[in-house]
């Protein structure tokens, strides 16, 4: 009939239609890998890796606890299970993040702001817990826990990128800075009262970066330089640290000063990395991860379970890891296609290497003891999903570039 497609040709072939491949519909596996998919455009490298050391966090925090859960009774695999479940969740956060446009994400930002400010504030009310002496997390139905200052860090560098995104002229100035120095403000103010000073750290860290990363002016960065030494002087004069922080550091300064007291994880930590050799005891055999010697060895001090266990070797591997991760990170920075893009990754790159260094490095006695959890490797729901959702930032910078590259 004139007028109507048959889908021959006049050899009396089929012509392939759209979405009909031999004959059949055309896999999942192909449309998912489509030229303009999201999946076909992401750092799969970088998600090969942020798994191998879930993986490796998974293993390390059932080993950690199996023992005193076997020893009270307990079902020994309880951890495990925990955390296999946040990792799962976290990968599915990671993913939903890394689909969303970067112009999205950038209006969205306010709201996942306002949001964690709320939660911090929701920590100092009577819906907060306190737990050794830190009064940083919510409790949740079926004991279950949140920690929001974990997402301040998210909060942070989202929104310190918008601000300095959204400057006007060739370089953001004066007022763009004292935006993003009142947008940090309340974030770390609030942190620093529950108190979290490890989170702390990583949050000033992660803004004096971000600063200098925006392109301002030498003078403004002098400036601010100056007003950073006051504030620290303050801190110390007005004697704003609690007492056990001060302990911590001063520990760290005279390690063999109180090793019954103050410098006991210190020592602790560095006998058990110590101990595993070259090639370790072997995942489970570890004597003093079994006798608990080191406290909180499944969260800030997981990295004492890798040396006592896997040994050199084995630590060397997780350090290589969070490597290519920041690498990687840095690479999507440089790549970006405007500053909001290039200033979260940044940001992220630059959390992630302080928080891992200072953890790494208290363990080993290279820095005082702070409190922060080893990225993807630690145990706890909140800090795997604000990794996570890192990630998923870093997926999304990176997607948009591939998509107009």
């Amino acid at each position: 009939m004139a007028g109507r497609s048959t889908g021959y040709t006049a050899r009396g072939l089929a012509t392939p239609r759209p979405g009909v491949l031999s004959g059949r519909p055309r896999s999942l596996l192909a449309r998912a890998f489509a030229r303009n998919s999201a999946l076909r455009h992401m750092d799969w490298l970088l998600v090969l890796v942020v798994a191998a050391l879930s993986a490796l966090g998974v293993l390390l925090v059932w080993s950690a606890t199996q023992p005193s859960l076997s020893a009270a009774g307990h079902d020994p695999r309880t951890y495990l299970k925990k955390q296999l479940l946040w990792v799962v969740i976290g990968l599915v956060l990671m993913f939903v993040v890394s689909l969303a446009d970067t112009r999205r994400l950038k209006a969205w930002t306010p709201f996942f702001y306002g949001a964690t400010l709320l939660a911090l504030l929701a920590v100092l009310s009577p819906l907060g817990s306190d737990v050794n002496g830190a009064k940083a997390w919510i409790n949740l139905p079926g004991g279950f826990q949140v920690e929001p200052s974990e997402f301040a860090k998210i909060a942070l560098i989202v929104m310190t990128a918008m601000i300095f995104s959204g400057a006007r002229g060739e370089r953001p100035g004066l007022r763009a800075v004292l935006l993003a120095l009142a947008g940090a403000a309340p974030l770390i103010g609030l942190v620093v009262i529950e108190p979290a000073l490890g989170v702390a750290l990583v949050l000033i860290v992660v803004t004096a970066t971000m600063i200098l990363l925006s392109g301002i002016r030498l003078r403004l960065v002098a400036a601010l330089v100056g007003i950073v030494a006051v504030v620290v002087a303050a801190a110390g004069g007005l004697h704003l640290l609690k007492s056990y922080q001060l302990t911590r550091f001063t520990s760290f300064l005279h390690p063999s000063a109180d090793l019954s007291g103050a410098g006991y994880n210190a020592a602790q930590a560095k006998i058990a990395v110590g101990s595993g050799g070259m090639f370790g005891q072997g995942l489970f055999h570890g004597q003093l991860v079994a006798g608990n010697f080191v406290p909180s060895q499944q969260t800030d001090f997981i990295f004492t379970v890798a040396g006592e266990e896997l040994g050199f070797v084995g630590t060397i591997v997780i350090v290589f890891l969070l490597g290519v991760v920041i690498v990687r990170a840095l690479r999507i920075a440089t790549r970006a296609d405007d500053l909001f893009g290039l200033l979260v990754a940044s940001g992220i790159a630059i959390w992630f290497t302080f928080q891992s260094f200072v953890n790494i490095g208290m363990t080993i006695g290279i820095m005082p003891i702070t409190g922060i959890p080893l990225p993807f490797v630690s145990y706890g729901g909140s800090a795997i999903f604000a990794d996570m959702i890192a990630i998923g930032l870093l997926q999304s910078v990176h997607r948009r570039h591939s998509v107009f590259d």
